[in-house]
């Protein structure tokens, strides 16, 4: 069975196709914030994320001829954001870690292994000092939702690579929460 997309800012989308500015303000007003903080979360600098931001807006208006409405609108922006962001890294040329010296990565551990009852800021600050590398993968698996496959994709490595810079993200991460004295219960 084919997925089928419900855009329900179709009418905007068509109008900005029609060449409308006060659509394009509008959709700019209902996704920039989301679209910040997928940047923000990739880059973890807020003046690279504003510029991703603004240039994948105009990306989108200049290309929406080309959107087709396979997907949401807004799902299709999120993509041109994580591409732009990625771009940005790679002109910081972030690396990721081989994993030459790895011989099997495990398959996911269950999160009930990693529960920790912290506020949502505490981790995202946490987060924030990870290396690029672990960073982005994180962000992309846990939080926009990707699969290691298409984050392979998407950061031209392999899925291996990809699990591995997952399972070294997490394990970073709980040593940073740990050291400011958060500890799994």
């Amino acid at each position: 069975m084919e997925a089928v997309y419900v855009d329900k800012n179709l009418e905007l989308v068509q109008e900005c196709m029609r060449g409308s500015r006060a659509a394009q303000f509008e959709l700019y007003k209902l996704y920039a914030k989301a679209m910040y903080n997928v940047a923000l979360r990739i880059l973890n600098y807020e003046e690279e994320a504003e510029d991703v931001l603004q240039e994948a807006f105009l990306d989108a208006f200049t290309r929406i001829v080309d959107f087709r409405q396979e997907t949401t609108f807004g799902l299709w922006l999120k993509q041109i954001v994580i591409n732009k962001s990625i771009n940005y890294l790679r002109k910081r040329k972030f690396e990721f870690v081989g994993t030459d010296e790895v011989s099997e990565v495990p398959d996911e551990v269950s999160a009930d292994e990693y529960e920790v009852q912290l506020q949502a800021d505490e981790i995202r600050k946490a987060i924030t000092q990870l290396p690029d590398g672990y960073r982005v993968v994180l962000s992309l698996y846990l939080l926009e939702g990707y699969d290691h496959e298409e984050i392979a994709h998407i950061l031209k490595i392999s899925e291996n690579t990809s699990r591995t810079q997952y399972m070294r993200a997490k394990k970073k991460l709980k040593n940073i929460l740990e050291q400011k004295g958060m500890r799994d219960e």
